[in-house]
C-alpha cells in the first residue's frame, strides 16, 4: 500500500510540475505580451465624451 502512495505522489508532483513549466513558458508570456500592448493602444478619450454628452 505505501507502494501505492509514493506512485500517486509523484503521479500528482510530476503533474504540477509540468503544469507550472506550461504556465512559465507559454501562458506568463502571452499574459505580459498582452498587457503590454494593451498599455501602447492609444486612448480613445474624445469618444468617450462625445458618447456621455449623447445619452
Amino acid at each position: 500500500m505505501s507502494v501505492f502512495g509514493i506512485v500517486l505522489f509523484l503521479l500528482i508532483g510530476g503533474m504540477a510540475f509540468w503544469m507550472l513549466l506550461f504556465l512559465m513558458g507559454f501562458v506568463l508570456p502571452f499574459w505580459i505580451s498582452l498587457g503590454i500592448s494593451q498599455q501602447m493602444r492609444p486612448k480613445r478619450v474624445f469618444e468617450k465624451e462625445e458618447d456621455s454628452e449623447a445619452k
